[in-house]
């Protein structure tokens, strides 16, 4: 074995080690629950595929430490679990190799998986409905704080070529926040996806009848027999290629088909929020008379009440009180920072 066989051996076993510690850990979280016993299962799993990386290692003749001592990533994200729950962290414990996190999201065998990063935030969905509700979100943010923005100004008397270049600043800056923010979700979550995946194309081919008996465990926490479940294991990962995005999908509840683009995602980000920021821009810039405020606020209010309308198609909720509603939080928000312009204008004047 070469000296790059047997540090990765050693790296294998602190891995499997650490996975040991959390299921354990997320065994405690699960007292009293039927999950409870499928990941004491899982940590006695990772606890044998631990000694094989130990032999492995201790042929190469590298020390293996007596005892796992958890690094102190592994107990902030055993703090995280204790304080709330595998539900809530599930994404970080599928980042530290715990596997069985599609428990949490479907609970059918090969049902179909969120997109990865879906649940992360309200601007994600790459696709279908998502787009359009990502695209209104962002269109709505933009809207409602550039608004603010030069309302907030406003009250402070400024004068109109002034809120002009408020509001277009305060549309550069957020759009450009707006799509750094997401470029960085994206970039981090889809390497975080690449790193799992290379984890279990590893695995799999390492100790292929290990990864089947895990993939049984969380086939029959789910309410299938175990025969059936050790069957159904077995064949879904007779073809490697298979077998990995089977794996992806049902222990760690992720899809590899998609990774998402970070691009797309800050260009997307950056599009909506800046067309929602032009909004109340488009009066300052055709008139610079006294009455370019009202009717920058006029048009933004419209806006907001057609986006509460066009929401209204993803909750189901009534489109005129969705409509109602979006107008009475942005009206709310700009008339905040009105007041709040006006009282700082006059305490600077």
């Amino acid at each position: 074995m070469s000296v790059a066989d047997s540090e990765k051996a050693l790296a294998g076993w602190r891995e499997e080690m650490r996975s040991t510690h959390l299921y354990r850990v997320v065994a405690e979280c699960e007292s009293g629950t039927p999950r409870q016993a499928l990941f004491i299962e899982l940590a006695q799993a990772a606890q044998e595929q631990a000694e094989i990386w130990r032999r492995a290692a201790a042929g190469a003749g590298v020390a293996v430490p007596q005892s796992f001592e958890p690094d102190l990533r592994t107990r902030v994200v055993a703090a995280l679990v204790r304080r709330f729950g595998p539900r809530a962290t599930r994404s970080m414990l599928a980042a530290m190799k715990v596997r069985g996190m599609s428990l949490y999201t479907h609970s059918v065998p090969g049902h179909p998986t969120p997109r990865a990063g879906e649940q992360e935030g309200r601007h994600s969905g790459l696709d279908g409905s998502g787009n359009l509700r990502a695209a209104v979100f962002g269109a709505n943010d933009g809207l409602v704080s550039n608004l603010s923005l030069i309302l907030g100004v406003a009250g402070a008397g400024t004068e109109p070529l002034g809120l002009l270049l408020t509001g277009v600043a305060g549309l550069l800056a957020g759009a450009f926040s707006m799509a750094a923010g997401e470029y960085v979700s994206v970039r981090s979550q889809r390497e975080m996806l690449e790193y799992q995946l290379d984890l279990e194309r590893e695995e799999l081919a390492a100790y292929p009848q290990e990864e089947a008996d895990e993939l049984a465990l969380i086939y029959t926490a789910r309410g299938l027999d175990a025969g059936h479940a050790r069957d159904l294991a077995q064949q879904m990962l007779q073809d490697p290629e298979r077998g990995l995005d089977v794996l992806a999908r049902e222990e760690l509840g992720l899809n590899p088909d998609e990774l998402g683009s970070p691009w797309g995602a800050a260009t997307a980000s950056f599009a909506s929020f800046a067309c929602g920021a032009a909004v109340p821009l488009l009066p300052l810039f055709a008139s610079r008379g006294p009455s370019s405020l009202t009717a920058a606020t006029l048009l933004a209010g419209a806006a907001l009440f057609g986006m509460g309308a066009l929401l209204s198609l993803f909750t189901g909720r009534n489109a005129w009180l969705g409509g109602v509603r979006m107008l009475a939080v942005g009206g709310l928000a700009g008339a905040a920072t009105y007041g709040i312009g006006h009282l700082l204008g006059v305490a600077i004047n």
